[in-house]
Formats: structure tokens, sequence, C-alpha cells
């Protein structure tokens, strides 16, 4: 069994920092969003699929692209508020080399990747990135998305609901399962890792395709469901 720091997992949960205008331009999350283009016919869209989503499916959860995201072509996506305002601005670049970052995200934060419904679902899923939101549409379901980020509205957000922890499989991903059952009180918490040895979403969905990870979702989120009413019963 991994034991973790209680104290160590608390300080993990403080809110990240990111630039609140992008680097040189000064641009604000608003202009920088506006000036984003749909995703049809670009290096974005060829992006997008080669991790198995479909473009339709990526435009309608609000991913754009960005030819020039802070020096790099990038997928970005909207980050909201507890009352759909814009918080930030994340991106995704297509390309790293060496030591170059994989993300890059401007804003002044609070806010989290809502995907479809996410937010409004009668379950709520919560996920790490961009595409294991992206992934999790495929097979016909809303979820949200931190991408590492604190919003500090969620736990009264998420009182009274069903809330499935489907971060990483892994030990980073077990770890923040951990923080956010114990940071989210009042909500009926469970813990959904990805299928079988996947380290993410994604992978499951690349690795093992979608029929595979459609049921495997199906047959948790019944069990969870059953296992909830089950205990407000007893």
């Amino acid at each position: 069994m991994i034991r973790y720091n209680r104290y160590k997992l608390n300080l993990s949960l403080k809110q990240r920092i990111d630039p609140v205008v992008m680097p040189i331009t000064g641009e604000t999350p608003e202009e920088r969003l506006a000036n984003g283009l749909p995703l049809f016919s670009t290096p974005g869209q060829q992006y997008v699929e080669s991790r198995n989503i479909p473009v339709d499916i990526a435009h309608d959860a609000g991913v754009r692209f960005d030819p020039d995201w802070n020096g790099r072509a990038a997928v970005i996506v909207p980050m909201y508020g507890a009352n759909r305002e814009l918080c930030s601005v994340h991106g995704r670049y297509l390309q790293q080399v060496g030591s170059q970052n994989k993300m890059f995200t401007i804003g002044p934060g609070r806010g989290v990747l809502n995907v479809n419904k996410g937010l409004n679902s009668d379950v709520i899923i919560i996920v790490e990135g961009l595409f294991d939101a992206l992934s999790l549409a495929v097979c016909g379901y809303d979820s949200i998305a931190t991408v590492g980020r604190k919003a500090p509205w969620l736990p009264e957000h998420c009182k009274g609901k069903t809330i499935l922890l489907a971060f990483d499989g892994n030990r980073p991903g077990e770890t923040t399962a951990i923080l956010y059952k114990q940071w989210l009180v009042g909500a009926y918490t469970q813990r959904l890792s990805p299928p079988g040895t996947s380290k993410d979403w994604n992978t499951a969905l690349i690795k093992r395709g979608r029929p595979i990870v459609e049921q495997w979702l199906k047959h948790n989120l019944a069990r969870f469901t059953k296992k909830q009413v089950y205990n407000e019963q007893a």
C-alpha cells in the first residue's frame, strides 16, 4: 500500500500561477481565444485526429487552433469559472522537442475545462487533461478537466453529487484522486481509473479502442450509481 504524507498532499492543491496575459504581446485570454481558428483544415485537425479524436468532437468541445501560441503551434481551449466566465485559455502544443513544455496556459485561473455538459451532468467526471476529456467525449461521456489547476468553487458545486475521480492511472493520478476526495467535502466521490494498465484515457482510447473504453465507463457508472443508492438506503 502506498502511504501519503497528508501535509505534502495539501500543499499540492495550491493554486498554480500562470501568466495573466500572453508574454511579449500582452494579449488577454479573451483576445487570444477570439483569434483562435476553427480546427478544420489546419494542423490542429491533423493533431487531434492523430490522437483518435474526431475533429467534430474537438470542435464541439471548444477546441481551436493557434499557429503561434507563445511561439509554437497549439490547440487551445477555454477554461471557465462557476458562472461561465472565461478564466484562462489552455494550450497543448502540437510538437515539443527536448525540454520544451507540452502545454502553456494564460489567465488568472480558478477555472476548469468544461467539455459539453460536464459541470451540469448528473454524475460529474473529473479528469486531468484536455485529451482525457476529449477521449471520454468520443465514448459519449461529458467531463471536466483540471489540467493541474485548482477551481476554489468546485467543492460547493459538487456537494450532494456523484463525482468520479478519473485522473491518470499512475501514482500522480492516485495522489490527485486522494486530494480531491479530501477536498470535495459533501460529495459522493469514487475513484475511476482508465481500463487495464493504461496511463490515461487517451492512451486507453488509442491502444484499446472506443468499444472497450465505452464499455468500461458504462459498467463503472452503473456500479457506482447502484452503490450510491444502496448507501443512501442503508
